[in-house]
């Protein structure tokens, strides 16, 4: 594992931030970062959504750290400082959605590497919620897992719905699934929409907090997703609601304002997973731990009673 490049100036965490280069099984490179190595009550192994990169974190791992656990992210394949995928790198782009569980191993890999303190917590948000509904079904190694705004599915109008997959699919057969989704492009969300029509946090410091990092490093940035990865992304939803939940711990929080994932999949879930407690957050929007300071002491302050409450060998799940 070789060190890579850490924006510990615009991240805002704990003192002593660290990241990795690591390689994927299919020689992608991947960015992994660290916070509060020595942590006494576990490690949260955070995976962030789509566009995300390990920095936006930092003040999450500063209230973890308060809570006793380490830190540890990952820069997805495509996106933050990991191996982007198409000429245009800012292009949300993957070839195939099950290639993000390519990172995962590599991911658990490092952790073991780097002997992380255990019991290991999963933290996976929005695009991560999808690509950890995947692994923890595979028998991910982590005690209990924790999902905000989970995209377990894409929020889209029914009349939408199979315009989405004929476009998506036909773009294919002609050679243009590179071309961005429709209503996307190349600028970032955060650096191209105003504050007040935002569909992610009501708290206008984190919303500065975002954009400070993106102008600081630009190379953080990613735009719109590419009519493939649409397509590879509704096909693995679809999959994945056809299947039964694992018997792992579950805490799944979701903003009652939440416009970017398919909500209903949320609720359907949450139904079918055993002892799994799903956390409504009156008047949030899709990034509920990047709301306001009331908001995130008390998720947070959630997310850290669960996990004790789940990291010991005679746990049970929180219902």
């Amino acid at each position: 594992m070789d060190t890579a490049p850490f924006f510990a100036d615009v991240a805002e965490g704990p003192e002593g931030g660290a990241a990795w280069w690591i390689t994927a099984r299919d020689n992608v490179r991947l960015r992994v970062g660290l916070w509060n190595r020595e942590a006494p009550r576990g490690t949260v192994l955070l995976w962030p959504g789509r566009t995300e990169y390990i920095e936006k974190y930092g003040r999450a791992a500063t209230r973890f750290a308060a809570g006793g656990y380490a830190t540890f992210a990952i820069d997805w394949r495509g996106q933050g400082l990991a191996s982007r995928l198409l000429d245009d790198s800012m292009s949300g782009h993957v070839h195939h959605f099950i290639d993000y569980q390519h990172d995962v191993a590599a991911m658990m890999q490092a952790a073991e590497r780097l002997d992380l303190p255990r019991p290991w917590h999963l933290l996976a948000h929005s695009m991560g919620g999808c690509i950890g509904l995947r692994a923890v079904m595979q028998g991910l190694d982590v005690a209990s897992v924790a999902f905000s705004g989970p995209m377990w599915g894409i929020r889209m109008a029914d009349a939408l719905r199979p315009v989405a997959w004929s476009l998506s699919w036909g773009s294919r057969q002609v050679g243009m699934s590179h071309r961005y989704a429709p209503g996307t492009a190349a600028e970032h969300y955060v650096l191209s929409e105003p504050f007040e029509t935002n569909k992610l946090t009501n708290d206008q410091d984190m919303w500065a907090y975002m954009g400070r990092q993106l102008r600081a490093h630009p190379a953080l940035g990613l735009g719109g997703p590419s009519l493939h990865w649409l397509h590879e992304a509704l096909r693995e939803t679809r999959d994945l609601a056809r299947r039964p939940s694992p018997d792992l711990p579950c805490l799944t929080i979701l903003g009652s304002d939440e416009d970017i994932v398919d909500v209903p999949r949320v609720h359907d879930r949450m139904k079918r997973w055993p002892g799994g407690r799903l956390e409504l957050v009156p008047g949030g929007r899709h990034e509920t731990l990047m709301d306001t300071e009331a908001t995130q002491a008390r998720l947070f302050g959630l997310l850290c009673d669960f996990y004790s409450s789940t990291g010991q060998s005679d746990a049970v799940a929180v219902s």
